[in-house]
């Protein structure tokens, strides 16, 4: 059997790349070790751009904003793009990159608690992309879901947790098993919840997209 990780490099190998602003963001993050979202994860969002040309995006989880320029440099420029960060030491970076890529007024950052934000936030977006703290997915989702216009996709990212949602939670290290266990819970919510169609895919580290069903309140 093929091991993923050939299968991916060679996928990966195909990709047409980046523009070199968004090589060298990727660059400067990976060298302060902050993680961005992997190249296979990264082609998917291009694709996901081209194919559901999304007018309203909100980001859950800036770090320096490499995947949110990403997202705006692959849709018109109609589309806004709303993005949430709590890290008091990456806002800046973030804030600092979107100038440089000319995107300051395509993309707005809100500086905080996502929980808290997207309680107070109003309005509908048509992609919405999670990617932040990954025992949250779950509290965020009321309100993510209330803010979800019906027909628009929800992305999370990083659902498998370099495998270790697979294992028993007595497999995983003590202090991953809280984490593990929510995002288990989280993963059996968006397969089962009445308003979502969701499938899980072995992109980049794991993937749920989900699609709200246009019936739903």
């Amino acid at each position: 059997m093929i091991s993923k990780e050939r299968t991916d490099t060679f996928i990966n190998s195909l990709d047409t790349g980046n523009s070199p602003f968004l090589d060298e963001i990727e660059t400067e993050s990976l060298k302060e070790n902050v993680p961005i979202i992997r190249k296979d994860m990264q082609g998917f969002l291009k694709f996901m751009m081209a194919v559901r040309k999304p007018e309203r995006i909100l980001e859950v989880g800036t770090a320096t904003g490499f995947s949110a320029l990403l997202m705006a440099e692959n849709t018109p420029d109609a589309t806004e793009i709303t993005t949430i960060e709590k890290y008091e030491k990456r806002i800046p970076v973030a804030k600092e990159n979107f100038i440089r890529g000319g995107m300051q007024n395509r993309i707005t950052l809100l500086e905080g608690d996502a929980t808290l934000i997207l309680r107070e936030l109003e309005g509908e977006f048509d992609f919405i992309f999670m990617d932040a703290a990954k025992g949250q997915y779950s509290n965020f989702l009321p309100d993510v879901l209330r803010l979800l216009t019906p027909g628009g996709m929800l992305v999370t990212d990083n659902v498998l947790q370099d495998g270790d949602v697979l294992e028993s939670r007595y497999a995983v290290t003590r202090r991953n098993r809280t984490i593990h266990s929510r995002m288990r819970e989280y993963l059996y919510e968006i397969k089962h919840h009445p308003e979502l169609d969701t499938v899980i895919l072995t992109v980049g580290d794991g993937i749920a997209v989900s699609v709200k069903k246009k019936d739903a309140h």
